[in-house]
């Protein structure tokens, strides 16, 4: 399943509503810590596609059906297609920088995480297992906190 993209700020809000009503149908009820994880890995992912290409972009999601939901295996998996071409690069972000971190969120915060080239742009992805440990919230993920990830940002270059 898919959602077309807007560059447009507001649209990350509309992907969050998006993949939370996609939730119910996969058997990941809304309140369990996968769904929380999921919902943050959309936000980040869409966010850098609209502020860092300024261009329309294309989000998937790859949900177990209610049948996967205590298969050890059930992967869900978020992506996040557009069309620039220049990969996301890895910067350093001082202390007091108001944004920039969402990748290291993502690598923090997911089972795997990379990109690819699509066409004339790219696809950033991102997937979870099912099985995976419950995440409380992203300061726990990251090991009690984020500071080891505070020199990296995600930048468009």
């Amino acid at each position: 399943m898919q959602l077309e993209i807007r560059p447009d700020p507001a649209e990350v809000g509309r992907a969050r509503r998006w993949a939370r009503s996609r939730l119910a149908g996969s058997g990941i009820a809304a309140d369990e810590p996968l769904a929380e994880t999921l919902i943050l890995l959309v936000s980040e992912l869409v966010t850098n596609a609209v502020v860092h290409t300024g261009r329309p972009a294309v989000l998937r999601l790859g949900l177990p059906g209610p049948a996967a939901v205590n298969c050890p295996s059930a992967t869900v998996r978020v992506e996040v297609a557009d069309t620039c071409s220049r990969a996301p690069v890895p910067r350093c972000a001082g202390r007091d920088a108001t944004g920039g971190r969402g990748l290291a969120l993502v690598d923090c915060l997911a089972d795997r995480w990379g990109w690819s080239a699509e066409g004339a742009g790219k696809s950033i992805w991102c997937e979870l297992d099912r099985c995976s440990q419950p995440r409380e919230s992203a300061a726990t993920a990251c090991g009690g906190g984020l500071s080891a990830y505070e020199d990296l940002a995600y930048e468009a270059v």
